[in-house]
């Protein structure tokens, strides 16, 4: 299970997903206060179910096909979470009274798309080792 690199990969997006968010701010307040993910309900829910996907993705190496899958939701979750920080951050323009500068929280689900992507193509990549040696059989 651990020997094999998407488990690093899901291990480091669980990381990123379910520690890393509560420490590095989303955005930081005109009046000097920092925006957390907590703040917001909706993104918790978000945050909080990207991160099981990526533990239940971890937990099922022996099914590689469900392990795909799973990762392939959690790529569409923190896509739209993206979405969701996108959408704010246009919507609350620089200088208004409210936000004054993004923090880089908001790249955050960038980074774990990247490693669900490279993730799922070492899945990939073993279950096809794996039908390559079953055709030899």
């Amino acid at each position: 299970m651990i020997q094999r690199i998407q488990t690093i990969y899901l291990f480091i997006a669980f990381i990123v997903t379910g520690i890393l968010p509560f420490f590095i701010p989303l955005w930081t307040m005109k009046d000097g206060g920092n925006y957390y993910f907590m703040q917001n309900q909706f993104y918790v829910i978000i945050l909080g179910l990207s991160t099981t996907l990526s533990v239940l993705s971890i937990v099922s190496y022996k099914k590689r096909q469900n392990q795909f899958v799973i990762g392939r939701l959690n790529i569409i979750l923190n896509l739209i979470l993206l979405g969701l920080f996108v959408y704010r951050s246009l919507n609350l323009s620089g200088e208004t009274q409210v936000v004054s500068e993004k923090g880089i929280g908001m790249f955050l689900p960038i980074l774990t798309i990247v490693l669900l992507v490279l993730a799922n193509k070492a899945i990939k990549k073993d279950e096809d080792l794996v039908k390559s040696v079953d055709r030899l059989r």
